[in-house]
């Protein structure tokens, strides 16, 4: 019989199985996605990027060149709120995150919309979100999550939450360079064997323990099974994964189910993004314009990320991030910007969420050995 992965409490929540479906923006995981997960008994995640873009525009103030324009409207609070209403009709009271990056111009505020959306847990990463306690004090049911890349990384986050705010997150998500989207690593550490995840988890439990052994969720690269009970052997308590839910049918950027079943491994390559991480993509849309020297010219307005200076760091790079992952929720093979962890070619085929939990968590094996066992019992 197969080992069962066993449910995981986080602060005063329980998921049942130990899977976290990665917060991917803009419109990759949002109400379909998020609330299947959560419906399925793993942990759904919407993200918080860009939820004032295209399909949301209805619940936009003031649009500018057919963008949301500024990050109060990027960062829609009414398209939040209709995110996460809609997810909850499909999961119900069943624990629900929000993922907000620290890197995001009007994060605090962004914050307290997700507390009062609803949401059950907050996840960040993009930065070392030292001050992210400050933003939920009305909201102490609400559980923080920080996403880090080292145990020096958790050491200081717990220190300066302890010191300011009486407390330590409630879990904690260390990430892997192998996943999609922005690394917690410069490039060129990407590629070493030190900073692998298999390496850091256990480093990060070591640090955890000091400070009351809070959950490990491990992120970046983890595939299937095999891989979740193998981390988890290192310390971790559960996984996070994004790449995996990414070729699902609820996956609310449907060209993914379209494009990723014919990737090869050459496809996927760590490219500079205006958010000044580097970060894990396919090598078409937005990225073969630039090579060609014809990409889209950059005119920010929605001034999403504060590192990129209001366009200065997308004209550097040579694509505006929040335009170029929107015409990728919409399709646009074009112009479109599209994340991939590096393990994306393994996708041969597009599941439905309950087909993929069942995989991951082999939880139509556990159930035919339950009633296996119950049937010898019958009879002994």
């Amino acid at each position: 019989m197969n080992a069962v992965l066993k449910s995981l409490k986080i602060g005063k929540y329980t998921i049942k199985y130990p899977i976290f479906q990665g917060g991917m923006g803009v419109g990759i995981s949002w109400d379909e996605l998020a609330g299947n997960v959560s419906k399925e008994g793993a942990l759904g995640i919407i993200s918080a990027v860009g939820t004032g873009y295209y399909k949301n525009m209805q619940f936009v103030d003031k649009i500018l060149s057919s963008k949301p324009f500024e990050a109060i409207n990027f960062y829609s609070k009414n398209a939040l709120n209709e995110i996460v209403k809609n997810a909850r009709k499909i999961c119900g009271t069943k624990p629900l995150g929000v993922n907000i990056l620290y890197a995001i111009n009007d994060y605090a505020r962004v914050i307290k919309d997700a507390c009062e959306a609803g949401a059950n847990m907050i996840i960040t990463g993009a930065g070392l979100p030292t001050n992210m306690p400050e933003f939920t004090k009305n909201f102490p049911e609400v559980a923080l999550i920080p996403i880090i890349s080292s145990a020096k990384a958790l050491k200081i986050i717990c220190k300066r939450w302890s010191e300011r705010y009486k407390r330590v997150p409630d879990a904690v998500v260390v990430e892997g360079p192998l996943s999609g989207g922005h690394q917690g690593f410069k490039y060129e550490d990407c590629f070493k064997e030190e900073y692998q995840l298999e390496n850091i988890v256990p480093q990060v439990k070591e640090e955890a323990r000091a400070w009351g052994d809070m959950p490990i969720i491990a992120a970046g690269g983890i595939w299937d099974y095999n891989d979740i009970t193998n981390i988890m052997s290192l310390g971790a308590s559960g996984v996070q994964m994004g790449t995996r839910f990414l070729a699902t049918k609820e996956c609310d950027a449907k060209a993914y189910q379209e494009i990723l079943p014919h990737i090869k491994e050459e496809d996927i390559e760590l490219v500079k993004s205006p958010v000044g991480y580097p970060a894990r993509a396919l090598k078409m849309g937005v990225l073969s314009r630039i090579k060609e020297g014809n990409a889209p010219k950059v005119q920010c307005v929605s001034n999403c990320v504060s590192p990129c200076g209001r366009g200065k760091e997308a004209k550097k790079v040579g694509y505006c991030i929040a335009d170029s992952l929107g015409k990728g929720h919409l399709g646009d093979l074009r112009d479109g910007l599209y994340f991939s962890g590096a393990n994306g070619w393994r996708v041969d085929k597009i599941l439905s969420v309950k087909e993929l939990i069942d995989e991951l968590t082999r939880r139509n094996e556990v159930i035919e050995s339950n009633i296996e066992m119950e049937k010898k019992l019958q009879f002994s």
